[in-house]
C-alpha cells in the first residue's frame, strides 16, 4: 500500500516536556486509524506536528512524501479537526461552512448540507453561543465533507449525545466506502469506535506503545482469574500487563497466549476472560507496560 505519512524518530520538547519522544510509525492509504491513549499523552501534540502546525525538535516528517510544514501542496489534501478549535468572534454557522471549500478542494456541497440536516445545525447561529455538542458537530461536518486524502479528529465528539455520535460513526462508514482517504481517530471513547479502526496506534507519556493492526489486538490479551498461588504459577516469567488481587485472589493481564495455554490454564482451574480494546489500552497506559506487538507476534508463531 502506499504511505501516507512517515515518521522517523520524531520529538517534541516544550522546555521540561517531553510531548513526544523518538516515535517512528507510518501511515497507509485508506485505511482507518486509532491514535489512542490518556490526557496528555501526545496525540495532540503528534497530530500538530503532522499538520504541519508544530515545529519538530527533531527526527523526520514526511506527508505524501514532503515535509508538511509551510507546504501548501501537502496542507490543502489534510484536514485537522480539533477540539479546540478557534474561530473568528462573529462567525456563525454558515460562515464556517461557506470558507471551508477555499481550504479543502475536494469539498462536497451536497453532503455538507445533507450532514448539517442530520445534525440539525443552526446555520444562523453564533459559533461563540452555539451549544458544545452543535460546536462539535460543525467539526464533524467539515472533516467529513472535506474529503480530505488525510483527515484527523481530534475528540471530535465532545458534547454530542449517543446518536449523534452514533450518526457521525455510520456517516464515517459509509462515506469511506465510496471515498477512501486516510482516516485518523483519537478518542477516548475506544469501544465506540473499536470496530471502525482498522489500526491502532497507542501513546503513551509521549512514547508510541502499540503500533497494530486492530484484529491482531483484539483478543491478543487475557484475563487470568484464580488463586493467588495457582495465578501466580501459570505465569511464571510471562509479560505482565496488568496485575490486581484481592485476599486470596488474583486478575492477571497477559498477553501472547497459545491455544495450549489456555487449555492448561483451564485444567488448572484458572478463568480466561477477555480484554476489550478499550480494556487493553488501559492496562497498557496504567502501570507497566510491554511491548504487546512482540507478545501477539510470540502467539502467532506459537
Amino acid at each position: 500500500m502506499t504511505t501516507v505519512v512517515e515518521v522517523r524518530d520524531l520529538t517534541k520538547h516544550f522546555g521540561p516536556v517531553h510531548a513526544v519522544e523518538s516515535v517512528t510509525f507510518r501511515l497507509e492509504e485508506n485505511r482507518i486509524y486509532g491514535l489512542l491513549g490518556r490526557n496528555g499523552a501526545g496525540k495532540t501534540t503528534l497530530m500538530s506536528l503532522l499538520t504541519g502546525q508544530e515545529f519538530a525538535t527533531s527526527g523526520s516528517i514526511r506527508v505524501f512524501g514532503q515535509t508538511p510544514v509551510e507546504n501548501a501542496a501537502v496542507l490543502e489534501r489534510v484536514c485537522f479537526i480539533k477540539e479546540s478549535q478557534k474561530y473568528p468572534d462573529d462567525f456563525k454557522v454558515k460562515h464556517v461552512l461557506r470558507t471551508a471549500p477555499w481550504f479543502f478542494p475536494h469539498w462536497d456541497q451536497e453532503f455538507a448540507d445533507r450532514l448539517v440536516t442530520d445534525f440539525r445545525l443552526p446555520l444562523e447561529g453564533r459559533m461563540k453561543k452555539i451549544s458544545r455538542g452543535q460546536f462539535s458537530a460543525v467539526g464533524v461536518v467539515v472533516g467529513l465533507a472535506s474529503r480530505a486524502p488525510l483527515t484527523f479528529f481530534d475528540e471530535p465528539y465532545l458534547g454530542l449525545d449517543a446518536v449523534a455520535r452514533q450518526l457521525f460513526y455510520d456517516r464515517l462508514l459509509e462515506d469511506y466506502a465510496e471515498h477512501p482517504r486516510t482516516v485518523v481517530l483519537s478518542t477516548h471513547l475506544i469501544d465506540e469506535v473499536s470496530d471502525l479502526l482498522e489500526h491502532v496506534l497507542v501513546i503513551d507519556d509521549g512514547r508510541l506503545l502499540v503500533d497494530s493492526p486492530a484484529d491482531e489486538l483484539r483478543g491478543s490479551a487475557s484475563t487470568i482469574v484464580g488463586g493467588r498461588d495457582a495465578v501466580e504459577r501459570f505465569v511464571g516469567a510471562r509479560e505482565v500487563l496488568h496485575r490486581e488481587g484481592i485476599g486470596g485472589l488474583s486478575s492477571v493481564t497477559i498477553a501472547g497466549l497459545s491455544e495450549a495455554e489456555r487449555l492448561a490454564a483451564r485444567a488448572a482451574g484458572l478463568e480466561l476472560g477477555k480484554v476489550s480494546l478499550q480494556q487493553l489500552v488501559v492496562r497498557l497506559t496504567t502501570g507497566t507496560t510491554h511491548d504487546l506487538a512482540s507478545a501477539t507476534s510470540e502467539e502467532k508463531s506459537a
